[in-house]
């Protein structure tokens, strides 16, 4: 039992290595404070997104639904990008749950 968690220890440092020295020193954080939005923008643009939600569409032609569609959908990315986020990849999710099994 003791050889396999050392095995399996050596196997996580070795593999987590790699990618530090894959990565670059240059790159920004994903999460910073001049990206976010003001709560007044966030409303605002929640507001809209409703607004584009109950309109009568029936009446509409099918390029003006497009844009409501693409309007709708820039808003909707804008409010994502707006708050800072942390991006865990799944490999490092099942490193983590063999860890804590392992623990």
């Amino acid at each position: 039992m003791k050889k396999l968690i050392i095995i399996a220890f050596m196997m996580i440092l070795t593999l987590g290595a790699t990618t530090v020295f894959a990565s670059k020193s240059d790159l920004k954080p994903k999460a910073t404070v001049e990206n976010r939005l003001s709560a007044e923008e966030m409303s605002r643009l929640s507001n809209r997104v409703e607004e584009i939600k109950n309109m009568d569409k029936s009446n509409m032609t099918s390029s003006e639904k497009r844009e409501l569609r693409k309007e709708s959908k820039s808003i909707k990315n804008e409010m994502r990008n707006g708050h800072g986020y942390f991006y865990i990849g799944g490999g490092t999710v099942l490193l983590i749950v063999i860890i804590i099994i392992l623990l």
